[in-house]
């Protein structure tokens, strides 16, 4: 694959409260990759209603998972990158967030990922940044070393994902461009000498 060729960046939401805020800065960033020229894709667990964790997507038996798992399968292995938006919730990560992390492993394997958080609060929701910096890890995803907290949220972001900041744009802009830094040097990597193990 050509280094010219568009990154794919899956933006993992991380909330399926009715009144969720994090469409609002998953649509910020989904249009801010689209400025710099790559493709987003959406993992949203709305969608997918993955059950609470009982049995991983590699431990179906072959064609035996059920299809929404392995639509989602299907669309970790197709991204270069990933941007995990969450919440915090009492200081850590949603629920949501981590039975969707947690249902696959190998799929998340060597993809530069990047979080994004959020909070109705002062602190941006950093506290669960920490906390998916170990579980990503733990994933096989190496994280950039940049965050992109945003405080008070609803003050930050319209409902439509416009910038209401004068702000975050720009910093958006730079922490998407780190993780395509990164993206781009694993994708190199991977057609030279593929995956390491």
């Amino acid at each position: 694959m050509s280094s010219s060729e568009p990154l794919t960046f899956l933006l993992a939401l991380g909330s399926v409260r009715s009144d969720r805020q994090g469409g609002r800065l998953a649509e910020l960033l989904s249009r801010r990759i689209e400025a710099l020229g790559h493709r987003p894709a959406l993992a949203d667990p709305r969608d997918f209603e993955l059950p609470l964790l009982d049995r991983m997507y590699k431990e179906y038996a072959p064609g035996s998972a059920p299809p929404a798992m392995v639509r989602l399968a299907d669309l970790i292995r197709t991204a270069d990158g990933v941007v995990v938006v969450s919440a915090e919730y009492n200081h850590g990560i949603p629920a949501a967030l981590k039975n969707l992390l947690d249902h696959f492993l190998e799929e998340w394997f060597h993809r530069p990922a990047a979080i994004a958080t959020y909070s109705a609060g002062r602190f941006g929701g950093v506290r669960a940044a920490m906390q998916l910096r170990m579980t990503l890890a733990e994933l096989g995803m190496p994280t950039i070393s940049s965050l992109l907290p945003v405080p008070e949220i609803g003050k930050a972001i319209a409902e439509d994902g416009t910038d209401q900041t004068e702000w975050l744009t720009g910093a958006a802009d730079k922490f998407l461009t780190e993780l395509a830094w990164w993206a781009e040097a694993a994708r190199r990597q991977k057609a030279a000498v593929g995956e390491p193990y």
